[in-house]
């Protein structure tokens, strides 16, 4: 049989290790005249941040492990929200903020594949591109980080008027809500860059921060309290590392493609799908929480007012059935939310995706859509 040049090719018998070594092999070929294997380079694309670095470096890492004949080159770079640090993001109105420069590397063949935040990525990507590849997430909460002089300190035990800094809209409408003793503003720039502003400029009493980013930076030590889905909710896919490749670059989709970790998949493709469907972004507060338990996968997800006085959330589940008998052969469009996951079974992801789609249809039907429409208007305005 043939096997269509596009097709998903993985042999979900064969482990991870089975098919790096077949896959190096492919990647493999001979210079005549010296009779050696000489191998490909593979081109890594990364933002230039030391968080970003430090990502890409422990995906490159794990594919070297897998992939032990193969050279990986790390090609960093800026992106427009690296750039732009004295506007808000929510204010900048660009989709792509920390991917298209990436993305038209990759589109220009300069790199093979690039690593991102998946939170990073819009759940519509551009023509010709793909996630290849949902690595295995770390903490996908939230983290406060105090300034020295409050360590100790609950946000609950800040004193009145306290100043909190955070980007994101999601992260200030949930804890005003929750906390309205306290003032929200924006802060900028990388990790580094935002935990000087707080311990230097004594304009902030806190910050809030991802804490799979704080983990990844081995500053673990300065986190004061972590926020549980009860407090706030967090971002679709954070705490996970996406690899995005060109779409019709089969090579390297099966390359990325052991990467994947199906339960964070899983989580993710409803995440997104959620978000997509409720026509979300970061100019509007949208948030999530997913579990994975006895067969069953739960979401949460809300929307808010900017001032987080108007709410509205609900929790669907769906069982997550891993099918006993091989499925039918390749689909003609593989993504699911600009996904692409060959080598996980199709029917637990398009349980996943068709979640996301209920529980956002429910929380339309409801009235989301103005909280939404109003928290759009009120962002662009301001």
């Amino acid at each position: 049989m043939t096997v269509p040049a596009q097709a998903c090719t993985h042999d979900l018998t064969c482990g991870p290790g089975q098919a790096a070594l077949l896959f190096t092999a492919s990647l493999c070929f001979c210079n005549m005249e010296e009779d050696t294997p000489k191998m490909r380079v593979i081109r890594v694309g990364t933002r230039k941040s030391q968080l970003a670095r430090i990502q890409t470096d422990s995906v490159v890492a794990t594919l070297k492990a897998l992939y032990p004949g193969l050279q990986f080159e790390i090609i960093a770079m800026s992106t427009t929200g690296d750039k732009i640090l004295d506007t808000a993001l929510s204010k900048i109105g660009e989709k792509s903020l920390f991917t298209k420069e990436l993305e038209h590397a990759l589109e220009r063949n300069e790199v093979d594949l690039v690593v991102h935040s998946l939170k990073d990525l819009p759940t519509v990507l551009p023509p010709g591109f793909t996630i290849g590849a949902v690595c295995k997430r770390e903490s996908p909460y939230d983290a406060v980080v105090f300034h020295p002089k409050f360590v100790g300190k609950t946000l609950e035990t800040l004193p009145e008027k306290s100043v909190v800094g955070t980007s994101s809209l999601r992260r200030a409408a949930q804890l005003q809500r929750k906390f309205p003793h306290l003032e929200f503003k924006s802060i900028r720039g990388n990790l580094n860059t935002r935990l000087q502003k707080l311990d230097e400029l004594q304009e902030f009493s806190a910050i809030i921060l991802a804490a799979a980013g704080l983990q990844r930076m081995g500053w673990q030590n300065r986190v004061g309290q972590i926020l549980h889905p009860e407090e706030c909710m967090y971002a679709v896919g954070q705490g996970a590392l996406g690899v995005e490749v060109r779409a019709k670059d089969q090579d390297i989709l099966d390359l990325v493609g052991v990467l994947h970790d199906p339960e964070t998949l899983l989580r993710c493709i409803a995440e997104r799908s959620f978000l997509r469907h409720l026509e979300g972004g970061c100019s509007v507060p949208v948030a999530v929480h997913t579990a994975i338990k006895d067969g069953q996968l739960y979401l949460t997800g809300g929307v808010w007012s900017l001032n987080g006085a108007e709410t509205m959330q609900d929790t669907m589940q769906t069982t997550i059935h891993v099918p006993v008998q091989p499925e039918d052969g390749p689909e003609d469009d593989p993504q699911l939310v600009g996904i692409t996951a060959c080598n996980i079974p199709r029917q637990p992801q398009l349980a996943a995706e068709n979640l996301g789609i209920s529980l956002a249809t429910l929380l339309l039907n409801k009235g989301a859509r103005n909280i939404l429409d109003v928290a759009r208007q009120l962002n662009e305005a301001h």
